[in-house]
């Protein structure tokens, strides 16, 4: 919410994950919650899937995988399923997210270069997020990482969150 609200993205800073009260994901939240990554992935361990994440994803339009769809133009012709460009400020949000998520899971060793570190980690998994909104994360990651927040923050604000 404050980093939403610090790019001017007010409206998503206030609804911004409210999913996670529902019980789908809440008692999820309760019943793996470690502290230092997402219980998700805890449930992931336990029954092989996230019922949290599934529930979460299909209702949270910061999440690249909420733009996912069924490839039938044949484009990308190695995949049934194929990503959506997501809007400007839904990418925004999405860095407003993984900066938070950063900032909890790695608690004093945080720097402005964990979120980007974290997402080239998981370069996997980005087969299933648009090349251009990947492009466009990578950048705000990379700016974020060499020029700050102040910076970073003010490029979003006269550039693309609306």
């Amino acid at each position: 919410m404050k980093g939403c609200f610090q790019v001017g993205l007010y409206r998503q800073g206030l609804l911004h994950d409210l999913s996670k009260y529902s019980p789908t994901e809440f008692l999820v939240g309760i019943r793996y919650f470690q502290g230092n990554r997402s219980p998700n992935n805890a449930e992931r361990e336990d029954i092989g899937y996230s019922t949290a994440w599934l529930h979460h994803k299909g209702r949270n339009h910061h999440h690249f995988e909420y733009w996912v769809d069924y490839n039938l133009r044949g484009e990308l012709e190695s995949s049934p399923i194929i990503p959506v460009k997501m809007p400007g400020r839904y990418v925004v949000e999405m860095m407003m997210d993984r900066i938070a998520a950063s900032k909890v899971y790695a608690g004093d060793a945080y720097t402005d270069a964990y979120p980007l570190q974290y997402f080239e980690r998981g370069k996997a998994v980005m087969d299933f997020m648009h090349p251009e909104t990947a492009e466009l994360l990578h950048y705000l990651l990379k700016m974020l990482a060499e020029e700050g927040e102040e910076k970073t923050f003010a490029y979003v604000r006269s550039h693309l969150h609306k």
